[in-house]
């Protein structure tokens, strides 16, 4: 399933994409947004993997809010203005949708989205007595605690015995990564990177020496 983000401020034109995402089958509709400062909120709150958006809204406009982004989601550009159409694909868009644009058009642009297969959606996690299905796109971040791991979701903590090598083994999906000898990450949830140390909400974690060169050749691809 495709996760995707609408960012379009004419009511109509986002009507039109949410019935066209609607009646795709592989598609699932994670939210509307009227600005694209709305977008950079709703991007840190979910996991996005495919962007509908405008390029002519107001205070920043859809090729500004693209440049802004370190680590986007796959990006369709949708405008009534054919002159864009060459600085969209500068900056390496799936695909130009020319409004007013047919279903047949939208479904073209959404066949060239190449979403990597991240295998099994959730894993299986046995902690205080109870067995707990976790969805991974809720997973945060992992901290090592010996033979022990503490995961944090965006609505839990367990604490559990495994090493953090075979939990990441066990994860077995490109999303997340080890950062440090004591934590992996969610790439996904990264909110910002400052110096060393990355923030996913309140939290601070620290990337280790070892990790620094493949963090930055994952995270600022």
């Amino acid at each position: 399933m495709i996760r995707c983000l609408i960012i379009e401020d004419e009511p109509v034109a986002r009507d039109i994409l949410g019935k066209y995402i609607e009646d795709t089958p592989n598609l699932s509709l994670e939210g509307e947004c009227e600005t694209a400062i709305e977008g950079l909120k709703t991007l840190q709150d979910k996991t996005i993997d495919l962007i509908f958006l405008d390029i002519n809204m107001p205070k920043l406009s859809g090729i500004s809010f693209l440049k802004s982004l370190s680590n986007p989601p796959k990006v369709i550009l949708t405008t009534a203005y054919s002159e864009y159409a060459l600085e969209g694909y500068e900056l390496d868009v799936v695909d130009y949708l020319l409004k007013p644009f047919s279903f047949e058009r939208f479904l073209k642009a959404v066949q060239k989205v190449d979403i990597p297969a991240s295998g099994e959606a959730s894993i299986i996690v046995k902690a205080d007595g109870k067995t707990y299905r976790i969805d991974k796109n809720d997973i945060l971040f992992a901290e090592s605690l010996g033979d022990y791991v503490k995961l944090h979701t965006a609505s839990n903590t367990l604490t559990f015995n495994k090493t953090l090598k075979s939990f990441l083994e066990e994860l077995a999906d490109n999303t997340f990564l080890r950062v440090h000898k004591s934590f992996l990450v969610s790439l996904s949830r990264i909110d910002f990177v400052e110096g060393n140390m990355i923030h996913i909400g309140t939290s601070e974690i620290p990337i280790g020496a070892s990790h620094k060169e493949e963090f930055q050749n994952r995270f600022y691809k």
